[in-house]
């Protein structure tokens, strides 16, 4: 059939790799593939991991009968490379190079883009990334830190944030690019973004800075940050792991594990409910700057992300709470879970179909 694609995603995390067949913008079949810690232990970067990861997406199409050549495109999680603007882009010998020899940040989507170039040049089809996390429009105000010698970087969940924002223009009968809106992944990173006339113009860095996530701490205080840097008790390596992997819900409740929480919060933990409340606290915080950002000229506040997927034991509490205190501002839409993966496969058939035009990375 014309312009029947199918198209095959791989999204890596950081304890998983999320793995997806798409019949044009139709999910067929999904999976999450869990690796133990144990198994990622013996591998000291990020890239290492290639032929393990990239064994196990060829072992979950062997086990559901799937052929390698059935797909016409294969896309991968844009990684931190280096900024890019907003697209579809070709993936290419230099992509790959900057991934493995010069990340920004080493994260696991950067397998993303290596792992699926590598398995399109078995059966010579073109592979793509899709509004990478390193997308970068951020005007120029947004860029000023207050240290000359750092700039603040646009390192974000772009794809579920621009995914969530075209969806929404949709539900408001307009285009994206006449709209100004906050959005809001709530991951186990928080992303909380300003959109202006269809651009990503502000956001917090989703792994340094804004509010604290399940495992990452967020702002932090800087003068008592930078004593314990210096006071001899912590490695860098230990610090860096303090701000991303061990921050936030990790380190004060020891898990990152919101369901658990909303079941010690039920059960009477008072230290959990402030905890859990003061996330919910910084995201409203963390909206009202970006609202500033915009002039107070807001379409909508939209929120999505896995953190609202389904309903815990305190029920919807936890969107409750950022609620009330933004909904003076604009009207609020909620997307529970993540659209991540339609959003990269979409991508890719915009291209195959010939309604946009494949970026070249350089």
């Amino acid at each position: 059939m014309l312009n029947n694609f199918r198209i095959l995603t791989i999204n890596p995390g950081s304890t998983s790799t999320v793995v997806a067949v798409f019949r044009n913008e139709e999910l067929q079949i999904q999976c999450n593939l869990s690796h133990s810690s144990l198994e990622l232990s013996s591998y000291n970067k990020i890239s290492d991991q290639y032929e393990f990861r990239s064994q196990v997406v060829l072992d979950f199409l062997k086990n559901n009968n799937i052929k390698l050549n059935s797909f016409d495109a294969i896309v991968g999680r844009g990684g931190e490379i280096k900024p890019i603007k907003s697209g579809t882009y070709r993936i290419n010998e230099l992509m790959i190079e900057d991934l493995r020899e010069r990340p920004r940040v080493e994260h696991a989507s950067n397998l993303g883009a290596i792992i699926a170039y590598e398995l399109a040049q078995k059966i010579n089809k073109p592979a793509f990334i899709v509004d990478g996390i390193s997308v970068d429009e951020f005007d120029p105000l947004a860029r000023i830190s207050g240290i000359p010698e750092i700039e603040k970087e646009s390192l974000t969940h772009a794809l579920s944030l621009k995914a969530a924002a075209r969806r929404a223009a949709g539900e408001l009968n307009k285009n994206y690019q006449d709209l100004n809106l906050v959005v809001i992944h709530l991951g186990g990173g928080i992303s909380v973004s300003a959109h202006y006339k269809g651009r990503l113009i502000d956001s917090n860095c989703a792994t340094t800075d804004g509010p604290f996530s399940p495992e990452r701490s967020g702002s932090l205080p800087a003068r008592q940050l930078v004593k314990m840097c210096f006071s001899g008790k912590y490695s860098e390596e230990e610090m860096l792991k303090k701000i991303n992997g061990r921050g936030g819900l990790v380190a004060y409740l020891g898990t990152n594990n919101t369901l658990e929480i909303e079941e010690r919060i039920k059960n009477g933990d008072k230290k959990a409910e402030l905890i859990y409340k003061a996330m919910a606290y910084q995201i409203a915080k963390e909206i009202g700057g970006k609202v500033a950002v915009l002039k107070g000229e807001v379409d909508a506040i939209v929120l999505t992300g896995n953190l609202l997927r389904g309903k815990g034991a305190l029920g919807n509490t936890f969107l409750d709470w950022i609620k009330e205190r933004v909904q003076f501002i604009a009207p609020i839409i909620v997307y529970p879970g993540s659209d991540e993966l339609k959003a990269m496969a979409r991508g890719a058939i915009r291209v195959l179909r010939g309604t946009e035009k494949a970026e070249e990375y350089s």
